[in-house]
């Protein structure tokens, strides 16, 4: 069914996706973040609702190519030569990049010198943990855990300079959360030669189902062999040739959108009710199949949900601009601040619990000696009812950044890039 008429949406941003990117970079915190709380303060619901960190990850990659093709990509043809995207695109990557690795490295500094147990006193740029999903039995996490050598620091050092750091399978270093800068600059990369193309062909829905079905191949292989552990883990979680399909299924879905946009063919009131019901109902039942065989893990994150995911990102895109032009304002810094949101979470939150667990034992005799209140300190469980002004912090943390440590380093960047102004 449709709508007798067309809605029209702004040809310069979607508010809705500026809102929906946001809520998908607060939802990854969440995951990344919650599970450091003590299983009695935290319902068993929540835990469930916020394990799903993967389709946030898989939308917000979809996201991206469907925002980058409205902007860059209109009517089949790049808006501007490919080295000039390129150069935008990596002047709004890169200083984010740098300044990530730059807080990991304070805090690093800071929380090994506060030295608090259980982890605190393996903190170091050389730990790093192995990524597997094999089912270790009786083993211990410490069987995971690596120290890298001076030769493997060097490599994965020069691998983050060069935002390659997703690339390797085996483990995440520094700051893991930064594998997804690495995974959208090879998408960035692949976008003015193949996002034409796709914006172009008149057989859309046939190539978004061939991109479905290929993304499926890898994940079905690895089940397939029973390869669940190092690096086949690493390889679907991250590496960014086995991911592009969520990135190129988002143009895909943009070139839909728009062809509909034009043609008139807008879901009415009854459809988009029955479109948010199977985008829900897919959310919830990847919560159900995730407590099964493990399996279920490697189709969900690698395609199984893609349909879902650009189901809501298409449900979104139709949100109407509203007239209020300081919401408006706030959802474009919110949306804008959703990519900080993505990486600095979690030296964010190292800080902020180490902080809390400090000030619980605080006293004039830690002055004396902080040996004792570390190890008394460690034993303190996080408060849940502080985790709200977490997550404010963080947000304030990523707004600041972005707009007064990411855009200026953007600008000065891009006074030295090959970039084609508004006036050719």
């Amino acid at each position: 069914m449709q709508e007798p008429r067309v809605e029209q949406v702004s040809k310069d941003k979607f508010i809705g996706l500026e809102w929906l990117r946001f809520s998908l970079g607060l939802y990854i915190v969440c995951f990344h973040t919650l599970h450091n709380y003590a299983e009695t303060s935290l319902p068993d619901w929540v835990a469930d609702l916020t394990g799903v960190g993967f389709f946030a990850t898989s939308s917000f990659f979809a996201l991206s190519g469907f925002l980058l093709a409205h902007v860059y990509c209109q009517q089949g043809r790049m808006r501007e030569p490919g080295r000039s995207f390129l150069s935008r695109r990596f002047a709004n990557l890169y200083p984010l990049h740098l300044f990530s690795l730059a807080l990991t490295a304070v805090v690093l500094l800071i929380i090994a010198n506060l030295g608090i147990p259980p982890d605190d006193t393996k903190a170091t740029l050389r730990f790093v943990v192995y990524d597997t999903n094999e089912d270790l039995g009786d083993a211990s996490r410490e069987t995971l855990e690596h120290f890298m050598s001076n030769g493997e620091l060097l490599l994965n050092f020069v691998l983050q300079l060069f935002m390659l750091q997703a690339w390797n399978p085996y483990y995440l270093t520094f700051n893991p959360p930064l594998w997804s800068i690495s995974t959208l600059f090879f998408f960035y990369l692949t976008f003015p030669l193949l996002a034409p193309r796709l914006m172009r062909t008149p057989h859309k829905v046939a190539w978004l189902t061939v991109v479905v079905v290929l993304y499926l191949v890898p994940p079905v292989w690895v089940i397939l062999q029973q390869e669940y552990g190092i690096p086949f883990t690493g390889m679907l979680h991250r590496m960014p040739l086995l991911r592009l399909p969520e990135f190129l299924a988002g143009i895909l879905a943009y070139g839909l959108f728009r062809e509909h946009q034009t043609a008139g063919r807008v879901p009415n009131g009854a459809l988009r009710l029955l479109m948010a019901g199977f985008v829900l109902c897919c959310f919830l039942l990847a919560i159900w199949l995730l407590k099964g065989e493990k399996y279920w893990y490697f189709l969900l994150h690698n395609g199984l949900l893609l349909p879902a995911q650009l189901m809501l990102i298409y449900l979104f895109a139709l949100i109407r601009t509203p007239k209020r032009e300081r919401l408006n304002l706030w959802s474009q810094r919110l949306g804008t601040a959703s990519l900080p949101l993505f990486v600095l979470h979690v030296p964010a939150f190292v800080l902020f619990s180490r902080t809390e667990k400090a000030l619980s034992v605080a006293s004039a005799r830690c002055l004396d000696d902080w040996a004792a209140c570390a190890v008394q300190a460690g034993e303190q469980t996080l408060s849940l009812w502080l985790y709200p002004l977490y997550l404010l912090l963080t947000v304030v943390l990523c707004v600041w950044a972005q707009e007064h440590a990411v855009v200026p380093v953007r600008k000065w960047l891009l006074r030295r890039l090959p970039v084609q102004t508004k006036h050719g």
